[in-house]
């Protein structure tokens, strides 16, 4: 077991500590949060309720969160069990957060505060962190919704691999670069600290090691490594918060229908390279030194002797994951729509700063 210092959340490794999480909460009727997977995974039957929520789609939408509130509340359930993937995850964590709130009013327009209901996650994915995060992602009236709050942290992470042996390569290939991103932009996020660095450093390093075995034998032992480093790097950008090349991708993701990580990984080597040629634009307070220090720190963690390099690593992994380019219809307009869509609140986050020219001659690279 892991004690999460910051957040003193429990992450577990294994399956079998599902019923030991449960006899620790004293849980007496648990809600089951889960996706259209759940029937096909190896651990279905270690569940035991009659509380079952899977009425969600993988973009989930506000009302889908109001039903599974109703659904908890009218079962007087008293613990909220999360088994999926991010999308799964971000909603067992609103339900947790809006079971106490008023039905009668908007609950995005709330006060937040904890409910005090436990939350177990288990992760069918290794990509999206987000079973150590305290953000949610849900959709209101066509926009995306950023929900944030510290008590949705998951009171429990558990950590099963073998639930990653029957996803799909396309999927598994998405989400590990999710993770790898996640660990690179902490890393040199403005927000970094000396833990989110260690976290981030744990993330790339295993990533980089065992992606390979993952992605090209379905090694189980391998698995395990990634589902550790998508773990850490969750718990490093739950301190940092991520940077451009996120901001950036998801106007990609919904306009050339890209999964986040496919699109956040054709982002983040044309901000790196940005970022590379111009550190004068150095806009983290620890100044230039610290940004061309964490550069050269990175390289190294890729396996590389210089920045450039690794870099290059990072380009190579891409091509070798087959991860294309999406090709535009309308180029110019698509350009534009894409450079208006990026959210500058978002950027304050990149070590370095990104003007709307800049944001246009990035997409320019990405978009064929």
């Amino acid at each position: 077991m892991i004690l999460n210092r910051m957040t003193k959340q429990k992450i577990l490794a294994g399956a079998q500590n599902i019923e030991l999480a449960l006899k620790e909460i004293n849980s007496r009727n648990y809600m089951l949060v889960c996706d259209s997977s759940f029937p096909f995974l190896p651990i279905k039957d270690m569940f035991r309720t009659d509380v079952f929520f899977n009425q969600f789609s993988s973009n989930p939408l506000y009302e889908d969160v109001c039903k599974g509130v109703e659904l908890f509340n009218a079962n007087r359930c008293d613990t909220i069990v999360a088994v999926g993937g991010g999308s799964t995850i971000d909603v067992a964590k609103c339900i947790k957060l809006y079971c106490k709130m008023d039905p009668d009013r908007n609950y995005l327009q709330q006060e937040y505060t904890d409910s005090g209901i436990p939350l177990i996650a288990v992760p069918t994915t290794a990509g999206t962190g987000s079973e150590s995060t305290r953000y949610a992602v849900i959709y209101f009236e066509g926009k995306k919704q950023s929900v944030t709050h510290d008590s949705i942290i998951p009171n429990y992470a558990i950590l099963e691999p073998k639930l990653l042996k029957s996803l799909p390569l396309y999927q598994k290939k998405c989400t590990m670069l999710d993770a790898l991103c996640q660990g690179i932009e902490s890393m040199w996020s403005v927000n970094s600290t000396e833990e989110s660095m260690i976290f981030s450093k744990i993330a790339i390093d295993l990533i980089m090691q065992h992606w390979h075995g993952y992605i090209e034998e379905n090694s189980e032992e391998d698995a395990e490594f990634i589902m550790q480093a998508a773990n850490y790097a969750g718990r490093a950008i739950n301190i940092t918060q991520t940077t451009a090349p996120h901001a950036m991708s998801y106007k990609l993701t919904s306009m050339y229908a890209l999964p986040h990580g496919h699109a956040v990984a054709l982002c983040l080597p044309e901000v790196w390279m940005y970022m590379l040629e111009h550190p004068e634009k150095c806009i983290d307070p620890r100044g230039k030194e610290h940004l061309e220090f964490i550069f050269e720190w990175l390289g190294k963690i890729m396996g590389c002797d210089s920045p450039y390099k690794g870099l290059m690593m990072f380009r190579a992994m891409i091509f070798s994951l087959d991860m294309p380019k999406p090709e535009s219809k309308n180029r110019d307009a698509e350009l534009d729509i894409l450079t208006k869509s990026v959210n500058p609140e978002r950027l304050k986050n990149n070590p370095v700063a990104l003007d709307d020219f800049v944001i246009h001659c990035i997409y320019n690279k990405i978009v064929l």
